[in-house]
């Protein structure tokens, strides 16, 4: 079945039953591979992307349910050569160790941050909860969070558009 999906603002023809799980339409169709497959369950957060700006676990999400829903994933934020800023500090307090959960930890830090461009440190700690690091680079993660935060303040203070 031919299924039209948006993903990071451009629509794309998707042939895939509609039960398929988000997660390998991205990864296997669009060759998107930022979104990793962890547990399968929902419950550790690596293949974590933005539908309609909210942070969902892509493994859970039937692509047939998506709709005209928008879809935004870690390749949708910035690039290697120009990452945004969230990407950006986690690159500057060295958040990732292997690198399986960042992107997924990077999409939930992003969805917390266009919500609540000031979140307190409690705010931080519960909204990313949900994502797992085996590594336990939790401390770098919740840094890069508040340094974020601190960059688009005053990205903001600036009057510059991120």
């Amino acid at each position: 079945m031919t299924i039209s999906i948006n993903v990071n603002g451009e629509d794309h023809p998707i042939e895939a039953d509609p039960d398929t799980p988000l997660l390998y339409v991205l990864r296997d169709n669009l060759e998107l591979n930022g979104a990793k497959y962890g547990c399968g369950l929902g419950q550790c957060g690596a293949c974590t992307v933005h539908v309609d700006g909210k942070a969902i676990v892509s493994c859970l999400m039937p692509v047939g349910a998506l709709g005209q829903r928008q879809v935004r994933t870690v390749e949708g934020l910035g690039t290697i050569q120009k990452p945004n800023v969230v990407q950006k500090a986690f690159q500057d307090e060295q958040a990732a160790q292997c690198g399986y959960c960042i992107a997924g930890m990077i999409m939930r830090a992003q969805a917390l941050l266009d919500r609540v461009p000031s979140p307190t440190e409690e705010d931080i700690r519960l909204h990313m909860q949900p994502n797992l690091c085996r590594c336990g680079t939790h401390a770098r993660i919740l840094r890069a969070v508040q340094r974020a935060s601190r960059e688009l303040s005053l990205t903001m203070a600036k009057g510059e558009v991120q």
